[in-house]
């Protein structure tokens, strides 16, 4: 996996990175430290990231369970360390699976598959921070 990350200047502290797939992400700073509130942060870029990857394995995992998942979102709350390097300590992501006759113990499986074994990113800054879950099942009719 492959990106660069270009600053750009004129911006003040705005970056823009190209991933290797050949897509920008634009992130930039506080006005306090330079930038221009002009984008998202790079740490908020990296807890988003976090997010699409959970979230994919959930969708993921009850679908192929031939669940009928018809939507997911997960809102995330992050602690930071007060020094630097100001680490993630503490991560708590609120999991809303919408669907038909999904089952809960169903969605709470696909939740922990993700955080124990699919979800690279959430993994990874385990390392550093607590990462807790909740979640709501909503039902269609």
């Amino acid at each position: 996996m492959d990106c660069t990350v270009n600053w750009v200047p004129a911006t003040g502290m705005g970056f823009v990175a190209e991933t290797g797939s050949g897509h920008l992400i634009t992130m930039d700073g506080a006005p306090d430290g330079g930038g221009r509130n002009l984008a998202a942060r790079p740490m908020e870029t990296l807890l988003a990231g976090a997010g699409g990857c959970t979230a994919y394995d959930v969708v993921l995992i009850l679908k192929r369970g031939r669940h009928d998942v018809t939507g997911c979102s997960v809102r995330l709350h992050a602690e930071r360390a007060p020094s630097d390097p100001k680490v993630f300590t503490r991560i708590a992501l609120h999991f809303t699976v919408t669907g038909r006759k999904l089952p809960a113990d169903a969605v709470a499986r696909a939740i922990q598959l993700s955080h124990d074994k699919y979800c690279s990113a959430t993994i990874m800054l385990a390392k550093t921070a607590e990462i807790v879950t909740t979640h709501e099942v909503v039902e269609l009719p």
